[in-house]
């Protein structure tokens, strides 16, 4: 139970920041009905208690379920298993994502039935799965670099680009965003952590991240090409006046056996492949597999609860403040969609987790706060330019997607290694079930009332905006981390005083202990090995000397040396 209090500590400081920002707004610009303002409220206390409840149940049962599979993938010698493993545990934990659940019938509605919601999510699966089984390689073979791979993958999809309509690309580019929702985030980031742990080598830190990132390149190459081989350049439909629910617990009640159903699906397939694998392979003791299935009822308990409050209070609100914002002036529009995306991205379930393994990963080398600050900034910017969008018709969303992703890729080459996975992970959870409801019933809101403004195509853009922000920003802050020079004090040299009491000859060493900085370890494994080492161990670390700690300007957030 003290790990449920602690979730609930860390939601609350999270999620705290939004409903202030609400209640800035409804108490000062913006009118909204008494039913809609309570039901806000109901839902952010019920936000709470869910997003709590399914962090939970991710420590108790995603996470190991991950580690476990990914364990099989490693030790696997046949690599026909291990893409036909990978390829189905991204299809089945996709499909049945509902973030990507509810961007389908979204689609489906604002295109007028043009585009099947089952055939968007069965497409951006598939090409999900495809996309993680090369990650899943790349990883194991460590061929190509992760930066090249990445390269070579948005190469593809700028060239496609010019071949489907500004609606496709809206709607792939949000599609790689509703994949990495609560649910599947921090399976595939489990998966990626426990390959890195079992594959081991001097690369395991960096290989850590970036599987997330793969799996989001998928969405976007599924609908591209599905555009191009149907023939489809344009999509007409009509979203229709939006009607708001009526009464406060009343449409709380009533979405409750839909989201449970969604939920129960959600979690259902890769229960069962994990069952069938449990039962041929893993042979679990009795209390670890109890613990796993306690940790899938928390998580579907959560989920439900969380996606209640999200779809019942969450979009009314956000859909009405974009709305009445509208009315009043482009410049309030702009800057509140920029003071959303500084704290709507905090909320995000998958940035909880992605900072989990950050810090678990880097030993606390690479400070949570820095990168949440980060991601912060990044999205507010780009939800600042999606109202721009809205208000602007001659701006596109191309205008932003190609050259911010062009230069991503160019600093991905010059930052630092272990910052690039975490870039395209970044982009990929902090697209997650809020931003794919609060943030987008915002902007859709905002398209309803703009004459010169397309809904179908300015309120999809959003999410991609939001999915590209974190790469571009944490490549930038990996540049200025790598090239962030550390001076090292003088230090006095000392004569080296040797007893006269212990003969050179007769000295022995068991084992030697020796601190280098990140890099440098290999070599000297090398040197110990030439002189007659037949083992070596290294382990990653922090320094601790004041001299050698980094202080980024303006935000002053203190870097910290690593060692090895």
């Amino acid at each position: 139970m003290n790990l449920l209090f602690e979730k609930a500590k860390e939601v609350t400081r999270t999620l705290l920041p939004v409903v202030i920002l609400v209640l800035l707004l409804c108490f000062t610009i913006v009118d909204v009905e008494t039913d809609v303002f309570i039901r806000f409220i109901v839902g952010s206390v019920l936000l709470l208690i869910g997003l709590s409840i399914f962090l939970w149940g991710v420590d108790l049962a995603m996470n190991p379920i991950g580690e476990n599979m990914s364990h099989e993938i490693a030790t696997s010698r046949s690599p026909y298993k291990i893409a036909i493993l990978s390829f189905f545990l991204g299809f089945l934990i996709t499909v049945a994502e509902p973030d990507l659940l509810i961007l389908g019938s979204q689609i489906e509605e604002s295109s007028g039935g043009t585009l099947n919601a089952s055939i968007i999510v069965y497409l951006v699966s598939i090409g999900v799965g495809i996309m993680v089984s090369l990650g899943v390689f790349r990883l194991l073979r460590d061929k190509p670099p992760y930066n090249v791979f990445m390269a070579i993958a948005y190469g593809i999809f700028f060239v496609l680009a010019f071949f489907v309509s500004e609606e496709f690309l809206a709607i792939s580019f949000d599609a790689s965003g509703a994949t990495t929702g609560a649910l599947t985030t921090p399976f595939v980031l489990a998966i990626s952590l426990g390959l890195s742990k079992v594959k081991g080598g001097k690369n395991s830190e960096e290989n850590s991240f970036g599987l997330v990132g793969v799996m989001s390149a998928g969405p976007i190459l599924a609908v591209m090409l599905m555009s191009i081989i149907s023939g489809q350049k344009n999509i007409q439909g009509d979203v229709g006046e939006y009607v708001f629910a009526e009464g406060v617990f009343g449409p709380i009640i009533k979405a409750i056996p839909a989201i449970f159903m969604e939920s129960l699906i959600a979690l259902l397939p890769i229960t069962i492949l994990f069952i069938i694998f449990n039962f041929r392979k893993f042979k679990l003791a009795k209390d670890d597999l109890s613990g796993i299935i306690k940790g899938l009822l928390y998580t579907l308990l959560g989920l439900t609860i969380f996606l209640t409050a999200v779809n019942s209070g969450f979009m009314d609100m956000g859909r009405i403040i974009g709305m009445e914002i509208a009315k009043m002036s482009n410049w309030l529009l702009i800057f509140i969609g920029f003071l959303m995306g500084l704290i709507v991205v905090l909320v995000e379930p998958a940035v909880h987790v992605l900072g989990e393994q950050i810090e678990e990963v880097t030993s606390g080398h690479i400070p949570i706060k820095l990168i949440r600050m980060t991601l912060s900034i990044g999205v507010g910017i780009a939800i600042a330019l999606s109202m721009v969008r809205i208000v602007v018709p001659e701006v596109k969303l191309w205008y932003f997607l190609l050259p911010g992703f062009a230069t991503a890729i160019w600093l991905s080459f010059r930052t630092d290694p272990i910052f690039v996975g975490i870039a395209y992970d970044a982009g990929g959870v902090a697209s997650g079930p809020m931003t794919a409801t609060f943030v987008l019933a915002f902007a859709q809101g905002a398209a309803t009332l703009i004459d010169t403004a397309d809904v179908l195509v300015d309120g999809f853009g959003v999410i991609a905006m939001v999915a590209m922000a974190p790469v571009f920003s944490i490549m930038i802050l990996g540049t200025a981390f790598k090239h962030k020079k550390v001076e090292y004090p003088a230090i006095e040299k000392k004569s080296i005083i040797t007893s006269h009491l212990i003969e050179e000859s007769n000295m022995q060493h068991d084992c030697i202990m020796v601190v280098v900085n990140r890099g440098f370890a290999e070599r000297v494994v090398d040197v110990a090995r030439q002189s007659g080492a037949t083992g070596a161990t290294i382990i990653r670390g922090r320094g601790t000397d004041e001299h050698q700690k980094v202080m980024l300007p303006i935000i002053n957030i203190e870097l910290q040396p690593e060692k090895e």
